[in-house]
């Protein structure tokens, strides 16, 4: 894959809890360098709608025809709400990369999972998200992948982590979410 120092990026991530609702954020990034546009949407706390919700929001964005990757905060949203990202590769046909700033305990998602309904259904989405990847660093962040190959991945993750050692398209992501959410609740949105 060729990888220009532009290469248009959509970060997902999402906000806290109000009402039983969670706000989803996309930044629409070129590089790691300029914001060009965002996305909202609304998932529901330990839902099964993440995977619809995000791949609908996607391809129905001025941006779709831009999008290379989307790049994601982990597989699960508003608390267990799992991401199919071969679901997602599948129906939008851009490439998706998870990633995360530390390896997942498996073993106490496991347990948490036990006191949700559809628990099989949820693992059997996170086990699907396929083979962790450590990228190596001073700070060591963690990957897994699906349409794109690991080498230009890491490039991408790379290419736009700027600031710290989340990529830019996450970042702002992150820090819209709580902004907007902080304006919800308190009535200034």
């Amino acid at each position: 894959m060729h990888i220009k120092p532009e290469i248009r990026v959509l970060g997902i991530d999402d906000s806290a809890l109000i009402n039983g609702k969670v706000t989803i954020i996309g930044a629409f990034f070129r590089g790691g360098w300029q914001l060009d546009g965002v996305l909202k949407s609304e998932i529901i706390k330990d839902g099964m709608d993440a995977t619809d919700i995000i791949s609908g929001m996607v391809r129905n964005s001025k941006y779709y025809s831009q999008i290379r990757v989307i790049m994601l905060d982990g597989v699960t949203y508003a608390g267990f709400n799992p991401v199919d990202i071969k679901k997602i590769f599948e129906e939008t046909n851009i490439p998706v990369i998870v990633f995360m700033r530390s390896c997942p305990d498996f073993e106490k998602m496991k347990l948490a999972l036990e006191n949700l309904p559809w628990k099989e259904e949820r693992w059997e989405i996170i086990q699907r998200a396929g083979k962790i990847y450590k990228i190596a660093g001073d700070n060591p962040v963690f990957i897994q992948l699906c349409g794109i190959d690991k080498e230009s991945a890491v490039k991408i993750v790379q290419l736009t982590t700027i600031h710290s050692n989340i990529p830019e398209p996450l970042r702002v992501a992150h820090l819209i979410a709580t902004g907007v959410v902080l304006g919800e609740s308190t009535g200034k949105a």
